[in-house]
């Protein structure tokens, strides 16, 4: 029987779950995120733990050149929305949460990245611009790290034999290394996203995107879990 660790940048799983599955309320989308972590589950396997991890939402005050005022981050529905999410995480079992913190230097809007690019080529003036060609610029602070050292103790603790990392991100490359090294099957899932190509060099896995459920198929394992959660 493997024993299985299951770590899930909360960020990434954000970003896919949206695109994927669409917007939903907090406890729905904690019951999905759960239910979608458990498909990596065979009956030879025994969860170890869900690691989350992620920050607190910003309460920070930002200036918006749109709209030529101050947004108060800590009274916006996204605000709310993400404290609910992580409330309900905390109760679910078998999942731990490790929480870094926000910068609050840097913080600013700014036009998405293909908004500029049809600026640059005379397809949107100025004046064209809306609310929605703003995206909110914040940096996380300690999350890679945490995934790190996590990855690492557990390895040298030999209290897991497999490791599932819920990303997209390369920062977690050497760390997957020192996994490996101790003999740990250390597997990614990019929840169908395209990673680069000389990633499949430090994993021992890369779960296809076939994978990654439809939106009817998550909403009905998210009510499952639910249930189970009753």
């Amino acid at each position: 029987m493997s024993i299985v660790a299951i770590l899930v940048d909360g960020g990434f799983f954000h970003r896919r779950a949206t695109y994927l599955w669409g917007d939903a309320d907090p406890k729905q989308r904690a019951n999905e995120l759960c239910a979608y972590c458990k498909r990596h589950l065979t009956s030879h396997d025994h969860l170890y733990r869900i690691f989350y991890y992620d920050c607190p939402p910003s309460e920070k005050k930002v200036y918006h050149p749109l709209l030529k005022r101050q947004i108060d981050l800590g009274r916006s529905d996204e605000y709310r929305k993400m404290t609910e999410f992580q409330t309900c995480m905390k109760k679910k079992r078998k999942v731990a949460l490790r929480m870094g913190h926000l910068l609050d230097i840097g913080v600013y809007y700014t036009l998405r990245p293909d908004v500029v690019k049809k600026i640059c080529h005379g397809k949107v003036s100025i004046d064209d611009l809306t609310e929605s060609d703003f995206v909110l610029n914040i940096s996380q602070k300690g999350v890679d790290m945490k995934i790190g050292v996590d990855i690492a103790s557990m390895a040298y603790k030999k209290q897991v034999n497999k490791m599932i990392l819920i990303s997209g991100d390369s920062d977690f490359v050497p760390a997957a290394k020192l996994a490996r090294r101790e003999g740990i099957d250390f597997v990614l899932d990019p929840m169908g996203a395209a990673i680069r190509d000389d990633l499949s060099e430090h994993i021992d896995g890369l779960v296809s995107p076939r994978f990654v459920p439809r939106k009817n198929e998550i909403i009905k394992e998210a009510a499952e879990e639910s249930e189970n959660d009753e």
